[in-house]
């Protein structure tokens, strides 16, 4: 039997990098996954390469797309038992050079994204009194690494991530957040084309190198699962040691 036989779930940024993984892993372990993503040719791509991956667009900004989604998978599936808040944008302008707009672009993908995922799905898990949404911040929002809009959106995450726990948590779903360093994603591949700086990074983690997306994927399946049933408001740090240091 897998952790997650029967269950529902929907991904967003679910076509590529870690969204692509825990697609596949939830998958293997019985779930039925909707891969939401804005790139439609990557949707294409892991709708064919698995016949329980559901590939639908989705601006995970925009309003009215969730509500479509939604109502979607509710009639397609009759429920939804599990959201993963994953898809994001990130930059690495210092804080001198950030204006409105850059700032704007964060926070409208990263935690407005983050925040429609469970205005919509949280009422829809509510019905059933059960349910598991984790979002991903990043261990940015827990150390001085980078003081820019990325950072900021990261933080948002953390913030509401607290917030919906307890709102959620008495209505039977459960809201987590995990923080995932630097890992080996299409988004960090400027990082890994510079041996510089990936030597930087690798001598400041514990663990000496750079995350890979199933090992995001087996900490996110836990919390997701029904193994971490009496889990609500956590955060865990994926990491390889970073934020101890």
């Amino acid at each position: 039997m897998g952790k997650l036989d029967g269950k529902i779930a929907i991904i967003t940024g679910g076509a590529s990098g870690i969204g692509k993984a825990l697609s596949q892993l939830f998958v293997s372990e019985g779930a039925k996954v909707i891969a939401a993503d804005i790139n439609e040719d990557a949707l294409k791509t892991v709708s064919e390469e698995n016949e329980n991956i559901v590939g639908m667009k989705l601006d995970v900004s925009n309003d009215e797309d969730w509500k479509t989604l939604v109502e979607k998978v509710e009639k397609d599936f009759g429920k939804i038992d599990i959201l993963i808040n994953n898809a994001g944008v990130t930059s690495e302008k210092p804080v001198n050079q950030i204006d409105y707009k850059d700032f704007e672009f964060l926070m409208k993908i990263n935690a407005y994204g983050t925040l429609l995922g469970m205005k919509h799905v949280g009422p829809a898990m509510m019905k059933n009194k059960q349910g598991s949404i984790v979002n991903l911040s990043s261990v940015t929002a827990q150390v001085g690494m980078g003081f820019n809009s990325y950072t900021s959106s990261k933080g948002a995450v953390r913030a509401m991530s607290k917030a919906a726990a307890v709102e959620y948590g008495r209505h039977g779903v459960r809201v987590n957040a995990v923080f995932p360093g630097v890992i080996e994603t299409p988004m960090t591949k400027g990082l890994e084309s510079s041996a510089e700086t990936l030597n930087q990074i690798n001598a400041l983690t514990p663990l000496g190198r750079l995350g890979k997306p199933e090992e995001v994927g087996r900490a996110i399946l836990f919390l997701a699962s029904d193994d971490a049933s009496y889990i609500a408001g956590a955060e865990l740090a994926i990491d390889g040691g970073y934020s101890a240091m």
